[in-house]
């Protein structure tokens, strides 16, 4: 008996997508927390990725040069957020030098709803 992660693999291929500066491997259900998108984007707004560096369908992969021209792929907006704070500090001791930086980056939950 196959297992479900083994039977969903075997359906459907994957995509690796540029965002943000940084990339992404994407199936369709995948849920992915992404860099915040320029522009106005609320919760439930549809989003579509046509930065595709490389698509598999399970048989064939193509490898874009840099990015496969014609595909693909769209999401939806599940969540928007910030992540946890990160604390920077900067400290030199025996000058009274003391400096303290917080950081907050916001980032996007999206759901993968097609790859094309």
């Amino acid at each position: 008996m196959a297992t479900k992660k083994a039977e969903n693999k075997a359906q459907s291929g994957f995509a690796v997508i540029a965002t943000g500066g940084k990339q992404y491997r994407v199936r369709v259900g995948d849920t992915v927390k992404i860099e915040k998108i320029k522009g106005d984007f609320k919760t439930g707004d549809k989003v579509v990725f046509d930065q595709v560096l490389l698509t598999d369908d399970g048989s064939s992969t193509v490898v874009g040069a840099p990015t496969v021209s014609g595909r693909k792929v769209e999401a939806e907006v599940k969540e928007i957020g910030r992540d946890a704070k990160v604390l920077v500090v900067h400290y030199k001791p025996k000058s009274k030098y003391f400096k303290k930086y917080g950081h907050r980056q916001p980032y996007f939950k999206v759901a993968i709803t097609s790859i094309k």
